[in-house]
């Protein structure tokens, strides 16, 4: 049998069938990578933010402009982002002075180049959350 020339396309098809996959998950953990920081960012950002207000009006203003911003800012979804407020020690009204709060940050990474086909993009979603926590001052609100 002559095998002359067999190698380089053996070296081409076995390149191929590796190279492929790899790319693959190099797309696929820099999506999961992009939504994860755009989360924490969202959720300390907006703590901050929240903690550092005046009072409940303005707190809440200045979370949702925050969070609008780092949203667009990492190119996450708006639709597919949930945005929780508690606080602790739990009591009638969230924020309040000398509570801590926490901000949860949910979302969705679609994986690359998923069609929509059968809703197989939200079945393949891996589901990305982020907390953060910040202590409100004693005096918050008193101005």
């Amino acid at each position: 049998m002559d095998d002359a020339g067999s190698a380089a396309l053996e070296f081409i098809v076995a390149g191929v069938l590796l190279l492929v996959p790899l790319v693959y998950l190099v797309l696929t953990l820099g999506a999961v990578q992009e939504q994860t920081l755009g989360a924490e960012a969202a959720a300390r950002h907006t703590a901050r933010v929240i903690g550092q207000a005046p009072d409940a009006e303005s707190a809440a203003a200045s979370g949702d402009a925050v969070l609008a911003g780092v949203i667009r800012e990492y190119g996450m979804d708006p639709d597919t982002v949930e945005v929780g407020l508690t606080c602790r020690p739990a009591g009638a009204q969230c924020p309040a002075a000398g509570a801590t709060v926490i901000v949860t940050v949910r979302t969705q990474v679609s994986l690359p180049f998923m069609p929509p086909l059968f809703g197989l993009d939200q079945i393949t979603a891996i589901p990305v959350e982020a907390q953060s926590a910040q202590k409100i001052s004693r005096l918050w609100g008193s101005e």
